[in-house]
């Protein structure tokens, strides 16, 4: 079977759709949409001699799409000047369609015959005989703008290793669909992991490309690097201030909304509450069987100092979204939470882009959680430690210190990476 033909037969539809959803309704998105080009249609229109007369790899997944839905598979593959010679795929697959953590296999593409080399299973970078065959290595995925999220993970790996074997690294850039603010605790380097390897905040507001060029001049990989920018994007603009189609990068990001929230509630993965995979809206919800939504939303306002629920969730402590009790039902959830259990729970809903917090907020709900959960309550301690990127966190919910002492810890690390990432915006701010 052609581990493309799935999602490439998706495009025309995906490529028609709006992002839509919550996002769009509550927190509004520009009624005249920018003309955006992703960096793939910039680099054949604009940028070729970067790849012309050579052999290219391309990392890529169902995400890495030009501004009419088709695949950066399809358009290198179709373009004479070069010759694609190979495809890696991040976790997830080439598809995106692949669960949580499970294990990518290489595989051949039918359509181009060119082989999949997987870089999530054993090996996580490109190894010298992947890459034999390979003059410029090209990374084009969505990024969703939290550190996380494994692409970019992928992307940093392959950089080294394009760098040891003398590659140059081409990095098509696509929009920050969250915009470009910054928020959350920056990562302890002896914390990091796949989940995060550099020391950036949770939200960091940059492009893949921003990131990539980060990682060069600030944190030491070595390689020829060439970013190819996103035209008529600036970091002011969410997704659907765009005029491109949201195709969901990963199974459980089905929507704009989902990525709003995704900084703040994947922090819950790290404990044995549901984050709603399996339900249409994966990262929106939040719940368990021993919980009541209506006495966590309440609670959530007293964690928030709030006089009452409508407040707790409105302009005085969690400004920009809207907290609600809610009952889901996780069907076959890839982590295996709940699954079939109609559970009790919230549901987050962005109000106002430019003042909500998504990792704030998820504070607020990890401690009010923690105190009404008593022994039902359980920590993926390793897998939390390494999301949040240190164990202070963890232990200071536990001790139950209050909202303002966690957060205010992270105001003086955040100034600083701002500092730092300054000099490799690309975008208007």
């Amino acid at each position: 079977m052609n581990p493309l033909a799935g999602f490439r037969s998706l495009l025309p539809l995906l490529a028609l759709a709006a992002c839509g959803g919550p996002a769009a309704e509550s927190a509004g998105g520009d009624a005249a949409a920018a003309t955006v080009r992703p960096g793939i249609d910039v680099l054949l229109a604009d940028s070729s001699h970067l790849i012309d007369g050579r052999r290219v790899g391309l990392i890529t997944n169902r995400s890495g799409v030009g501004r009419d839905g088709t695949s950066a598979i399809d358009l290198l593959h179709g373009y004479a000047g070069a010759e694609l010679t190979a495809l890696f795929a991040p976790e997830h697959g080439i598809r995106g369609t692949e669960a949580e953590g499970s294990a990518i296999d290489d595989a051949t593409d039918e359509g181009t015959g060119l082989p999949i080399y997987s870089l999530y299973g054993e090996t996580r970078a490109p190894t010298p005989e992947m890459l034999a065959s390979v003059d410029v290595l090209a990374f084009d995925i969505q990024d969703i703008g939290s550190r996380y999220y494994t692409y970019v993970s992928t992307m940093a790996l392959a950089m080294e290793a394009a760098g040891r074997e003398g590659i140059p690294m081409i990095v098509l850039d696509r929009p920050n669909p969250i915009g470009g603010l910054t928020q959350g605790p920056v990562l302890d380097p002896a914390f990091a992991t796949f989940v995060g390897l550099y020391p950036v905040p949770v939200r960091h507001g940059l492009t893949a490309g921003e990131l990539a060029r980060l990682y060069r001049g600030a944190f030491g990989v070595e390689v020829a690097l060439h970013v190819v920018p996103a035209a008529g994007w600036s970091a002011d603009r969410w997704f659907d201030d765009t005029d491109l189609p949201w195709i969901a990068p990963s199974l459980n990001m089905p929507s704009l909304e989902s990525a709003s929230h995704y900084p703040g509630t994947c922090l819950f993965e790290g404990t044995n509450l549901s984050v709603g995979r399996g339900t249409p809206t994966a990262f929106q919800v939040l719940g368990a069987p021993w919980l009541d939504g209506e006495a966590w939303v309440a609670e959530i306002g007293a964690v928030a100092g709030a006089a009452g629920v409508a407040e707790a969730a409105g302009a005085l402590r969690l400004p920009g979204v809207e907290i609600r009790a809610v009952a889901f039902t996780p069907e076959s959830p890839s982590d295996g939470r709940f699954g079939g259990e109609e559970i009790s729970g919230i549901r987050l809903t962005v109000t106002d882009r430019s003042a909500y917090d998504p990792v704030q907020t998820a504070v607020a709900a990890l401690l009010a959680a923690r105190r009404l959960s008593g022994d039902a309550w359980e920590w993926r301690v390793r897998h939390f430690d390494r999301l949040a990127g240190s164990d202070r966190l963890r232990l200071a919910i536990d001790r139950g210190a209050p909202l303002d002492e966690i957060t205010s810890e992270w105001a003086a690390d955040v100034a600083a990476f701002e500092a730092l990432r300054r000099p490799y915006l690309l975008y208007p701010r």
